[in-house]
């Protein structure tokens, strides 16, 4: 299994980001995907997740009407688009799926919401 997140970076407060996550080694539509964040001295939290299909999806109290996650199963693709993007939302940003009972996680990427 292997994640790897991209499109992270620095935006000012208001500013709009859409990170991706290219998943392969398993079989992908067959599987909810997540996306967690960390900000530094916290525990990393959980701000979306997406069922198969996409028929489902849930976030985190703070991002609701402001973050969207969606999946291209033909692509083996899971993104976050997120707006209006605050300060607090500066963190590390992980894609996660849950496979067989083992937690498989990308090496993240950063985004920070400054002016």
């Amino acid at each position: 299994v292997q994640l790897v997140e991209s499109g992270g970076g620095s935006v000012q407060p208001g500013g709009s980001l859409r990170l991706s996550c290219a998943a392969s080694g398993f079989t992908f539509s067959s599987y909810a995907m997540s996306w967690y964040r960390q900000a530094p001295g916290k525990e990393r939290e959980l701000v979306a997740g997406i069922s198969i299909f996409g028929s489902s999806r849930n976030y985190k109290d703070s991002v609701k009407g402001r973050f969207i996650i969606s999946r291209d199963d033909a692509k083996n693709m899971v993104y976050l688009q997120m707006n209006n993007l605050k300060p607090e939302d500066t963190a590390v940003y992980y894609c996660y799926v849950r496979k067989m009972r083992n937690d498989y996680w990308g090496e993240g990427t950063q985004v920070t919401v400054s002016s």
